[in-house]
Order: C-alpha cells, then structure tokens, then sequence
C-alpha cells in the first residue's frame, strides 16, 4: 500500500507488515521527522536514536528533561548491541532478561562508550527492549536499527491507543503509522538489568 495523504496529515498503512512496503516512513525517518506508530500497549512515538535533533524534538514535544535518557526498542538483540556494553551484562543476569523478550519488558543494561549522550542522559545505563509488535519489528528491521520510542502523549496527558487520537494532540507535526496496539493493558515494565528492581510496573 502505498503513502497517503489526510488533508496535511502523513500516514502510512503497513500491509501485513511486510518490510518491503515501510520505505515511505523510512525516508520520514532519515529527513529526522518523528514518527507515531502502535506498541504493545499504546501509540508510541519516536525517531532514529542517531539522529541528535529529531531526538531533541522529540524530547521538546515530550517536555523531557535530555538528562533522563530514553527508551530504545529493536527487533532483535542485535540491532541494541552498538548501544548497549553486552560484556558489562552481568553472567547470572543474562538468562532473566533475554527470556523476556521479544515483549513488554524494558530493562535498563549498562551502556556502551558509542551510545550518545542524547540517549542515556546522565546515566550510566539504557533503557532497552525487544518487541513483538509486528509493525515495529518490520520498521526496525527495514532501518536496521531500534527506535526511540515513548508513549504519544503529551506530559500529563494519557497516551493515545490509536492514531486517531494520536493525529488530535501532534496533528501534522509527525508522521503516522497504521496500525493497531497490542493486547498490553499498560506500558512496558522497566526493570534494572543488575538487580531486577523494578522501576515502573
């Protein structure tokens, strides 16, 4: 299916979500739009992690603090891996968290010296996960990378669970994805890769 137009509102409609039809919101991606697309649970948005000023966009439209960092989530272990110091993983650690994935758990694993400052914050570690939602999986795969991704809402407000909502706070500010959510009643849990503790139920 091909790339179409409501009114000045862009949206793309993955069929099946077959990667060879995301090249549209691929080229979205490298002109730094930000982009909104379903998740596990709701709509999320986001933009390519490598880009500094699509990631500062998307932390302005957030009203995000750069210093809290951001959560990144990829198709596959793999496409993390220049983001994340995988020999940093703690040995007794590895089993817990790579079996909760692909799926809604975010856990926070120590960093890499290549991971930018935008993405971290002032952390020591990055907030990552594998998903599942077959629409994301087929734009991580298509750009070869993960995404930053964080609900679609504005700060204070509830994230939106389709894009209809969605197109009602960021109008034609982004770029859309069709889809629906997954069948997660609430966001991804995030957990600390070290000790397990929870940070967000």
């Amino acid at each position: 299916m091909s790339d179409t137009q409501n009114g000045n509102v862009n949206t793309f409609t993955p069929v099946e979500a077959n990667a060879s039809e995301v090249d549209p919101v691929v080229a979205a991606f490298e002109a730094g739009r930000l982009i909104v697309y379903p998740t596990e649970a709701v709509m999320g948005i986001g933009c390519d992690p490598d880009n500094e000023a699509a990631v500062n966009a998307l932390l302005d439209i957030k009203q995000r603090p750069v210093e809290k960092g951001v959560i990144l989530i990829a198709a596959n272990y793999s496409q993390l891996l220049p983001y994340v110091d995988d020999n940093a993983i703690r040995p007794d650690r590895r089993t817990d968290i790579f079996s909760s994935w692909p799926g809604p758990n975010t856990w926070l694993l120590p960093k890499s010296s290549s991971a930018p400052v935008w993405l971290t914050g002032k952390h020591s570690k990055i907030a990552v996960r594998v998903t599942n939602h077959p629409v994301v999986v087929a734009l991580c795969n298509k750009l070869g990378k993960p995404l930053v991704s964080t609900s679609a809402n504005l700060t204070g407000q509830p994230p939106a669970t389709d894009t209809d909502e969605a197109k009602t706070v960021f109008a034609d500010s982004v770029y859309y994805v069709e889809g629906k959510v997954g069948g997660a009643t609430k966001p991804s849990t995030i957990r600390d890769g070290d000790t397990a503790e929870v940070i967000r139920a």
